[in-house]
């Protein structure tokens, strides 16, 4: 029973503005005396601009200054995206994570198996099961996506319940996996939604996501009429997908081989959990070779250009184990992240030099999305009836169209808030409030460093415009004792008259030091100062550029 004082607030510290990165916190009570519930615990992907970094999650500061009102953290699902940071954050968290079996398997296969690993307590919750955590109720509903046992949550309070959507589609054959649990939305609707925080992924396409038993149909016909090896590649966590290409695989009388670790880890999930019943059993990379060419079927990881992954390996003809040759046929049975489109282009550049077939979705329905457009939204929305409605899950042009969308549906209560905006939902009309520290953190080697690390700022000017060494020992006097020691890198070797780059550099340091009064250069301080200025000065010069420029001076 709510008490005087008390408030709903809803907070993002992740996926709010961005696609990646997912996680929500849920607080009730007064202000100094909060309890929360955390939904999701994800991770994005480094770029270009972040050099070194392979893994970004959520600042969680907040939330961690609070941890013993964290009651419990609710995962909608096992994409990296909503599941990847538990590992790296738990152990400033400290709560009971509740997941669906195949969520909970698969974290525990893929990153809480590691021998440094935080021992995390996971509850397995199913579709329908209520965690009560007072004065949360935490109900899963069944959502069909792109991986098996998706889940919305239905939060209730005090004050008002919440449908939080987290990733979902209506997909009336989803193959592997949970259909959405349309009369259970419906009653969640008749019972009375105060707010919907609710997926924004594709709500600039209209209509219906097409199922993924089309897509299996279309595979299966490909797979069939294909004269050489074939090989799939898509999202190592689409379980239902990897059925959908064992079955065409069986069928077309082909043997299928996994290539890269992290399908063969969700393979071996599916497997256990009774999801590939009927499936013969998956071929290692060492039987490749052994079978005729006609007679395989290849599952690979890289469908988004993934460096590493075994696709851009054999794009790159240096596969330890699987090489394509002219008449091969590569599906992409997949759609470009945002951001990884050059990646692939990379890919699929270097698949159609050694004479392969490359099918995407843009000539075959060989991929499908696993969230909902436009018609499907509208139906959640005429379900639910709800009196607020928060995109989530998309980047400001996806948040800003669902507002406009839900406003179009006649929600009296729209708000779009970003990362680390604190909106009260309960009592009284809604809106942000406030803002909480949010942020995020990088993944830098074994470290987790802030995204204003300095080393960071250093790489990326190191990537700019390269670095100059340059170490020399200085005599009581104020002579030089030997030549001076100069190492580049990232530097051309020439300037633009045909100026050879070392000799610039040389002249810079010689020019300098003599310039300088021999007062002056006994005082290492200064004499550093002044020929990092001369060096960075002459280089700017002739390249046009400021390298980062380190001088080590030695008295002798």
């Amino acid at each position: 029973m709510s008490q005087t004082g008390d408030e709903l607030v809803f907070a993002a510290l992740g996926g709010l503005g961005e696609i990646g990165m997912n996680l929500a916190l849920y607080g009730f009570g007064p202000a100094r005396r909060r309890k929360w519930i955390m939904v999701d615990c994800g991770i994005s992907f480094g770029g270009p601009e972040l050099p070194g970094i392979e893994l970004v999650m959520a600042d969680i500061s907040f939330i961690g200054q609070r941890r013993q009102d964290l009651l419990g953290i609710f995962i909608t699902h096992a994409h990296e995206d909503h599941i990847g940071a538990i590992p790296f954050l738990w152990s400033r968290l400290g709560a009971p994570v509740y997941a669906t079996r195949f969520a909970a398997d698969l974290l525990g296969v893929r990153r809480l198996s590691e021998a440094d690993a935080p021992q995390v307590p996971l509850h397995v919750v199913t579709a329908g099961q209520k965690i009560e955590l007072a004065p949360f109720s935490v109900e899963y509903v069944r959502a069909a996506h792109s991986i098996p046992e998706s889940a919305s949550l239905a939060i209730r309070t005090p004050l008002g319940l919440v449908l939080h959507s987290g990733d979902w589609k209506l997909d009336p054959e989803p193959g592997i996996g949970w259909r959405t649990d349309e009369a259970r939305l419906r009653a969640i609707g008749e019972e009375g939604v105060l707010a919907l925080i609710s997926d924004s992924t594709n709500i600039m396409r209209d209509g219906v996501s097409p199922s993924e038993t089309e897509v299996g149909r279309s595979l299966a016909q490909l797979i069939a009429q294909a004269q050489g090896r074939v090989l799939v590649t898509t999202f190592a966590s689409n379980a239902a997908r990897l059925r959908l290409v064992a079955e065409a695989a069986q069928k077309a009388g082909r043997k299928v081989i996994i290539a890269g670790r992290a399908m063969d880890r969700v393979s071996t999930v599916a497997r256990e959990l009774g999801m590939l019943d009927g499936i013969d059993e998956f071929y290692s990379m060492d039987a490749y070779s052994d079978l005729p060419r006609n007679k395989v079927v290849v599952l690979a990881t890289g469908s988004q250009g993934e460096g590493r992954a075994a696709l851009a390996r054999i794009a790159e003809d240096n596969h330890p184990a699987i090489r394509l040759a002219a008449g091969d046929q590569v599906i992409f049975s997949s759609r470009p992240i945002p951001g990884n489109e050059r990646a692939i282009n990379a890919i699929i550049n270097g698949l159609v030099r050694q004479g392969v077939e490359v099918i995407t979705d843009r000539t075959h329905l060989v991929h499908v999305s696993g969230h909902p457009r436009r018609s499907e939204v509208e139906q959640l929305y005429s379900w639910l009836r709800p009196a607020i409605a928060i995109p989530a899950h998309g980047e400001a042009l996806h948040l800003a169209e669902h507002a406009k969308f839900a406003r179009a549906q006649g929600v009296e209560h729209v708000l779009t808030p970003v990362n680390g905006d604190l909106v009260v939902l309960a009592p009284g009309a809604p809106a942000i409030i406030d803002q909480i520290p949010h942020g995020r953190l990088l993944q830098d080697g074994n470290l987790l460093v802030g995204a204003d690390d300095n080393a960071l700022r250093e790489r990326k000017k190191l990537s700019f415009a390269g670095v100059v060494s340059v170490a020399l020992a200085v005599t009581s006097k104020g002579d030089l004792a030997g030549d001076p020691d100069v190492q580049t890198a990232g530097l051309p070797a020439r300037a633009a008259g045909g100026q050879s780059m070392d000799k610039i550099i040389d002249d810079a340091v010689f020019q300098t030091f003599e310039s300088m009064p021999r007062a002056r250069r006994r005082d290492p301080d200064t004499l550093i100062n002044a020929l990092e200025r001369g060096v960075r000065s002459a280089v700017n010069n002739a390249w046009g550029k400021r390298p980062q420029v380190h001088v080590l001076v030695v008295e002798v």
